[in-house]
């Protein structure tokens, strides 16, 4: 007993065939005039981006790329795999978790450190010295060297 599947109901492309004498010269899918549409006008962009002129020669080959580009898509898309589950695919591509390769860590290099002088570190924290008596008496106020500061306390 052969059992018939449906497939043939799928494999049958829609495409416009035209009126009657006048068909195009080519087959195409619906789907294939919408990708060529939207890859006409990235290639186009893409090109006045790269400051390419508007003439004849350049449109021409934005015509030629685009029905290269039309054909590569086309041929990854059929009734199993659509549009749409394509662009996703893509995405998820992109933007998947990658394993990282470069190393965290390494050898430290002291090429880029400037030498000089052993500069001490100021003492920024005046609120602490409001707050902790202990350290009141230890911190100086600005504008007074060594000498103002032992006449006064």
């Amino acid at each position: 007993m052969l059992v018939r599947t449906d497939d043939e109901v799928y494999r049958v492309d829609s495409v416009w065939l035209g009126p009657p004498r006048a068909t195009f010269p080519w087959r195409a899918r619906y789907v294939s005039y919408g990708v060529g549409l939207l890859v006409m006008i990235g290639v186009m962009f893409l090109q006045r981006r790269i400051g390419i002129g508007l003439d004849f020669f350049s449109v021409a080959w934005a015509l030629v790329l685009t029905v290269v580009l039309t054909r590569f898509v086309g041929q990854r898309i059929d009734y199993e795999r659509p549009l749409g589950q394509l662009v996703e695919l893509f995405v998820h591509e992109v933007t998947g978790p990658r394993v990282r390769t470069a190393v965290a860590g390494g050898p430290v290099r002291s090429g880029h450190v400037r030498k000089g002088p052993v500069l001490r570190a100021r003492p920024t924290d005046r609120g602490r010295a409001a707050r902790d008596p202990a350290v009141r008496g230890r911190t100086r106020r600005r504008g007074r060297g060594k000498a103002d500061a032992r006449a006064t306390a």
